[in-house]
């Protein structure tokens, strides 16, 4: 176990390399991808600190016991929550940064007018606004139920954990299992489940339906508060935000909201 110093001071390295206030220097994740042939190469998470990997092809959960399918799908999922937030920090920062400078370079314009346009903010302070992410508990109960567990089809063939629909023929995708209104719905299909993490935290920034979801955010981190402005992710509404409820308190899942990327894995760009 390493001293409560030791990991206060590890936490404070990974801040700041989030918070790098010159805008000069960036900090990627240094990542490696696990394309998953046996379970047993999803390492369990024994401390806070976690290496990242993205895991891929995770397949047959279904067949271990409940409690050890949880542990092997959190441990496999927790790494990509990561990595996605850590992007969207890394994002946010560069727009606090611009939003400081006097003068802006044809490049900071294109940039901050392309992620204006992605996120459908009116202005920088908006935009801040709509760069936040969630709990690591809420994101790992909605991945779970969206995906009954790891168990679903666009789990385990398109690396889709929130049912992010695509609607570009020319974009990798699954066709679902049922149609609406006789039209084939579309699912993306992912290289790894960072990718679709970072997707679902943008339909979260996004749509106004989690404005409400927005504004809480900015002054609360706890999770019970924030889950009932996700009642909108799903036609079950407050049926849905109780079930987040009871994963979360089920699975203890709080104790992961203070896992963060292991330092080691943060490298200079």
């Amino acid at each position: 176990m390493k001293s409560a110093l030791y990991s206060c001071f590890l936490t404070l390295i990974i801040w700041a390399t989030l918070l790098a206030c010159d805008g000069t220097t960036t900090y990627q994740v240094k990542t490696e991808t696990i394309k998953v042939d046996s379970l047993n190469q999803i390492i369990p998470l024994n401390d806070s600190l976690v290496r990242p990997i993205l895991y891929t092809n995770i397949d047959g959960l279904e067949h271990l016991p409940f409690y050890q399918a949880k542990a092997k799908f959190i441990s496999a999922i927790l790494p990509s929550i990561l990595v996605a937030k850590h992007q969207i920090h890394n994002t946010r920062t560069r727009i606090e940064n611009l939003n400081k400078k006097v003068t802006w370079t044809e490049s900071d314009s294109i940039y901050y007018l392309d992620m204006k346009r992605r996120y459908k903010a009116k202005d920088v302070k908006d935009l801040m606004a709509r760069l936040v992410t969630l709990p690591n508990s809420v994101v790992l109960a909605q991945a779970a139920i969206e995906t009954g567990w790891g168990e679903s089809r666009f789990f385990k063939q398109a690396s889709n954990l929130f049912g992010i629909w695509s609607f570009d023929s020319n974009e990798s995708r699954i066709a679902a299992g049922k149609n609406r209104s006789e039209k084939t719905i579309f699912l993306r299909s992912y290289e790894d489940m960072s990718g679709s993490i970072a997707d679902y935290f943008e339909v979260l920034a996004r749509h106004h339906a989690y404005r409400g979801l927005r504004k809480a955010r900015i002054h609360t981190s706890n999770p019970y508060e924030l889950l009932p402005h996700l009642k909108y992710y799903s036609e079950r509404k407050q049926w849905y935000t109780r079930e987040l409820k009871r994963v979360i308190r089920q699975n203890k899942l709080t104790k992961y909201d203070h896992y963060r990327i292991d330092p080691n894995y943060l490298i200079v760009e």
